[in-house]
């Protein structure tokens, strides 16, 4: 069985970060392990509290993983300060692991702040050039160049020059957009889209960490990556179509429907 490793969040709220990932994870037939950087107290409605876990015990929960159950694919989500960026750059690059999605975490679905500023500079430095596939949306990509990203031609040049920061594929997430979202991918110098029409719901938390997580889980299957970024569009569309609708604020989105709507008992 092919194993993940997220080092990522923990969200009480249980529709983001460590245990949206871990949820992901199971749905699509790969044992999940962890890496707790930050501990939140949030729900659909937002976020109340932020502890961020020790350095050494971050870097001591990656190593405890790497040197045991070996990951065949590793998801980075919330990561917050600078000095957890640069512990969580010098694992991956020590137990040399390969297949990374990075999530550039910033401000969650409520408009709380999950990065702070002065570790934005760390992750370009230090993680965007460890990446396999980095995913962020639109947002994020403004943060990252410095500029409006707003359109489908906008996020294929942002994609582009992110690639041009170190990841070997971007992949510049729609969902902000006013109309349909159209995730743009540059991998391999190609230009790719992948189109979903847009579904009328509040249920939308965790959406960016549910989806990062797919496209780790399929490359840990040994999908390609243009192939793992599709079906990991198609499990995320799916997830917010059946999402259950709990919570008053963006609720999460169902991360078992799968089996749910093919009638496996779960």
């Amino acid at each position: 069985m092919k194993s993940v490793l997220t080092i990522a969040g923990s969200d009480s709220g249980g529709g983001a970060g460590i245990q949206a990932d871990l949820k992901t994870f199971e749905a699509l037939g790969v044992f999940g392990t962890c890496a707790i950087t930050a501990v939140t107290a949030q729900n659909t409605v937002g976020v109340s509290a932020i502890h961020e876990v020790p350095v050494a015990v971050v870097a001591a929960q990656i190593d405890a993983v790497a040197t045991d159950v070996r990951p065949d694919a590793v998801k980075v989500g919330m990561l917050a300060g600078a000095a957890i960026v640069e512990a969580v750059a010098d694992a991956l690059v020590r137990h040399r692991l390969h297949h990374v999605v990075v999530d550039p975490v910033m401000v969650a679905k409520s408009g709380d702040r999950l990065l702070l500023p002065e570790a934005v500079e760390a992750l370009i430095r230090r993680l965007l050039p460890l990446a396999t596939v980095l995913t962020p949306n639109l947002p994020e990509a403004e943060v990252l160049l410095g500029r409006p990203v707003l359109t489908v031609a906008d996020q294929e040049a942002a994609a582009r020059d992110i690639a041009a920061l170190g990841p070997r594929a971007v992949v510049v997430k729609g969902g902000h957009s006013a109309g349909d979202p159209v995730d743009v991918l540059f991998a391999e110098e190609a230009l790719r889209h992948y189109s979903a029409a847009r579904i009328a719901t509040r249920s939308t938390h965790g959406t960016g960490c549910t989806f990062s997580s797919a496209i780790a889980a399929n490359l840990a299957l040994g999908m390609p990556v243009a192939e793992a970024v599709g079906a990991a569009k198609r499990y995320l569309t799916g997830a917010i179509a059946n999402a259950p609708g709990l919570g008053s604020g963006h609720g999460p989105v169902d991360h078992g429907w799968q089996r749910r709507t093919s009638g496996v008992p779960t």
